[in-house]
C-alpha cells in the first residue's frame, strides 16, 4: 500500500532503553511495536512479519538467541538486528552466524541505530524486488507452457505485453510448438478472459464449409441448410477468435475476412443484413506468411491487418534444456496414468533426448514419452534402450558367438582420401563423407549415427546445414 510505514518490532525488556530507541527513531517514519519478552516477540511474529526486528539478546524467559533461531527455523522473512552488551562481540558474531542481519553494541548513538535499521529495511526491499523479478523473468510455468529457457521467458513477456491490447496477434512456429496454447494464454491474460475463446482450424475444415464455419448461415441458404447456424464470429462476440493455420484459408474467403476485420461486421450466408460483433483476432500458421504472400496464396493487405503483434514460438531444439524439464513432466504424468513406477531418465537416455532435434517439437516428445511408459515394463529409470525409433530403440538380442561381421567398408584399412584427379581431399569433405556414410550405415538414423561417431546429433544437423548453404 502506497505511503505505508515500515513496521519495526522492538524486543527490549528495559522500558527506559526502549523509550530511548524509539526516540532515536522518532523521525524515521516507522511503525514501532514494542514487546518486552521473547514469548511476546514470537506471538507478534505469528500474527505478521515486520519489516525489521530490533532484538535484545538478554531477555527474561526465552533468550534472544532462541527468538532468532525461531525466526530462522520458521523462515520468517524479517531481517533481525541484535542488540548486545559492551564486550559481547563473540555473542554478536554467533548471532550473525545464526542468521542475524547486523548487530549494535551498547551503548550506541542515534545515528548508528538509524543507519543499521535503514540498511536492514533496504536489504529486505531489495530481496523482495529480486524475488519479484525472479517470478517474472525466471518462470518455469506459464499458462500451460513449461520451460525456463531464455527463449521461452521472452515469449512469456511478449504475451503479457500483448494481451491487454486490442491489436491482432500473429503467431508463427513449427508444428507442435504450442500455437493454440499461446493464443489461449493471450486470451487468459487479456481483459476479455471472461468472454469466449473460439478456435477455428482453417486446415481441418473443407473449403466449401469454411465460410459457414466462420460467419454462419440462415435456414435454406444452401442445400442441406435445414436450420440456421451461428458461426465462430458470433460465438466469439466479446472474446477472442483464434484462426489457426490461417494461411490455408481460401483466397476468396480472405477478402471477406479482411472486411470483417476492418469493419467489425459480417454477413451470414443467405442473410440480407449485416451483423456487428466485438472480437479480438489471434491467428497462427506453421508456414512463412510472407512467402505465402509472394506466392499469391495469402493476401498482402490481410497479412498486414493481422500481423500487428508478431509472436514467434521457438522450436524445442532451440530451448536449451527445456526438453528434459518437459520430458520429466510427461514421464511423471503418464507413469501415474498407467500405474508405472518410472521416476527419472538415465544419463544415456538424457543425452539422446537432449541431442535429438525433435522435428515434431513438444507434441512429438509427448508421444515418445507416452510410448515409453506404455510399452516398457515398470522400472525406476528410463534407459536409452527403451527409446523408440528414430531416437534409438532397443538393441537387437544376439546369441553368443553370433556377432555380425563388420561392414567391409568399415573393416578396410584407413587410407588418405583422394579426389578423382589424385589430389588429397580437404578435411571438411572427408568429414562430410564420414558423417554421411555413418548416416547411411544407420539407415538414416542421425542420432544413432552421431552416437557412433562420438558427437552430438545437433552437431551433425548443424554441419549438414552449413554444407548445404555453402554448396
Amino acid at each position: 500500500m502506497p505511503g505505508k510505514k515500515p513496521a519495526l518490532l522492538l524486543v527490549e525488556d528495559s522500558l527506559s532503553e526502549a523509550e530511548a530507541y524509539k526516540g532515536y527513531l522518532a523521525r524515521e517514519a516507522l511503525d514501532v511495536t514494542h514487546v518486552t519478552t521473547g514469548e511476546a516477540a514470537i506471538e507478534a511474529l505469528a500474527k505478521s512479519a515486520p519489516d525489521v526486528m530490533l532484538l535484545d539478546l538478554q531477555l527474561p524467559g526465552i533468550h534472544g538467541m532462541e527468538v532468532l533461531q525461531h525466526v530462522m527455523s520458521q523462515q520468517i522473512p524479517v531481517p533481525v538486528v541484535v542488540i548486545t552488551d559492551d564486550g559481547s562481540v563473540d555473542v554478536a558474531v554467533e548471532a550473525m552466524r545464526a542468521g542475524a542481519h547486523d548487530f549494535v553494541t551498547k551503548p550506541f548513538g542515534a545515528s548508528r541505530l538509524k543507519v543499521t535499521v535503514a540498511n536492514a529495511i533496504r536489504q529486505e526491499e531489495l530481496a523482495d524486488l529480486v524475488d519479484t523479478y525472479r517470478e517474472q523473468f525466471d518462470r518455469g510455468r506459464f499458462h500451460g507452457f513449461l520451460g525456463r529457457s531464455l527463449a521461452m521467458q521472452a515469449v512469456y513477456r511478449i504475451i503479457e505485453s500483448a494481451a491487454p491490447s486490442k491489436a491482432s496477434v500473429f503467431i508463427t512456429g513449427e508444428s507442435g510448438t504450442g500455437k493454440e496454447l499461446c493464443a489461449e494464454a493471450i486470451h487468459a491474460e487479456s481483459p476479455r478472459s471472461a468472454g469466449p475463446f473460439v478456435p477455428v482450424n482453417c486446415a481441418a475444415i473443407p473449403r466449401e464449409l469454411m465460410e459457414s464455419e466462420i460467419f454462419g448461415h440462415v435456414k435454406g441458404a444452401f442445400t442441406g441448410a435445414v436450420r440456421a447456424r451461428e458461426g465462430a464470429a458470433a460465438q466469439a462476440n466479446g472474446g477472442t477468435l483464434f484462426l489457426d493455420e490461417v494461411c490455408e484459408m481460401d483466397i476468396e474467403l480472405q477478402s471477406k475476412l479482411l472486411r470483417f476485420i476492418q469493419t467489425g461486421t459480417y454477413q451470414a450466408i443467405g442473410d440480407s443484413k449485416q451483423t456487428n460483433v466485438d472480437v479480438r483476432f489471434v491467428c497462427a500458421t506453421n508456414r512463412d506468411p510472407l512467402e505465402e504472400v509472394k506466392k499469391g496464396k495469402f493476401r498482402e493487405d490481410l497479412y498486414y491487418r493481422l500481423h500487428v503483434i508478431p509472436i514467434a514460438l521457438p522450436p524445442l531444439r532451440e530451448r536449451e534444456d527445456d526438453v528434459l524439464l518437459i520430458a520429466g513432466q510427461f514421464l511423471e504424468g503418464y507413469s501415474g496414468e498407467e500405474g508405472k513406477s518410472f521416476k527419472r531418465y538415465g544419463a544415456d537416455a538424457e543425452s539422446v533426448i537432449r541431442n535429438y532435434p525433435w522435428p515434431g517439437n513438444v507434441r512429438e516428445l509427448q508421444n515418445v514419452i507416452r510410448q515409453i511408459v506404455v510399452l516398457n515394463p515398470a522400472s525406476d529409470v528410463v534407459s536409452a534402450a527403451m527409446l523408440p525409433a528414430p531416437l534409438g530403440g532397443p538393441v537387437p538380442r544376439r546369441e553368443p558367438g553370433d556377432e555380425p561381421s563388420p561392414d567391409p567398408a568399415l573393416r578396410a584399412e584407413p587410407q588418405v582420401a583422394l579426389t578423382d584427379d589424385g589430389r588429397i581431399q580437404p578435411l571438411w569433405q572427408v568429414e562430410r563423407d564420414a558423417i554421411e556414410s555413418a548416416i547411411a550405415h544407420c539407415d538414416g538414423n542421425i542420432p544413432k549415427a552421431a552416437a557412433l561417431l562420438g558427437i552430438s546429433a545437433s552437431t551433425v544437423y548443424r554441419k549438414r546445414q552449413n554444407w548445404e548453404t555453402s554448396t
